[in-house]
């Protein structure tokens, strides 16, 4: 499977997107791939600023040979130390990030189970002047054989 297909099919609409999709393969679940592309993009765009925003997608293979996606995106400021809870399960920011109070606050938490069970990683960094970029890494198809 390529993390680039999936990002192709499944780019998000709303903020105005620019995407660099280089070849990220990785063996897996497609299904629970696809579920972590859905959930990341989803929250780029529904956790954006309401005019004005912006969301960049990149796949490819970072300096260790992990195939990865990267998804940054504009929005209001996130503490920094609010990055290291985003992936525990029902956590949510405050409205002046989310908006709307809906979702249970389970996205990210699936974003790190996809990652995990997939023998990989996903990162979280804020920006100073808001926004958020979310980084899973997911072992190569080269590498030793990937849980199903």
């Amino acid at each position: 499977m390529d993390l680039a297909e999936v990002v192709k099919e499944r780019l998000p609409s709303g903020p105005r997107v620019t995407a660099r999709l280089d070849p990220a393969p990785v063996l897996g679940d497609p299904q629970l791939l696809e579920r972590l592309v859905v959930n990341l993009a989803g929250n780029a765009v529904r956790h954006n600023l309401p005019e004005g925003g912006w969301v960049r997608v990149w796949t490819g293979t970072d300096e260790a040979g992990r195939s990865g996606l990267r998804i940054a995106d504009s929005g209001p400021v996130i503490p920094a130390e609010a990055a290291a809870w985003l992936f525990r399960p029902f956590r949510r920011l405050g409205a002046e990030r989310t908006g709307k109070r809906d979702g249970l606050g389970l996205g990210m938490s699936v974003v790190a189970a996809v990652a995990a069970a997939h023998a990989g990683r996903v990162r979280a960094h804020t920006h100073p002047g808001g926004g958020l970029t979310v980084e899973p890494a997911l072992p190569p198809v080269t590498g030793e054989a990937t849980p199903r």
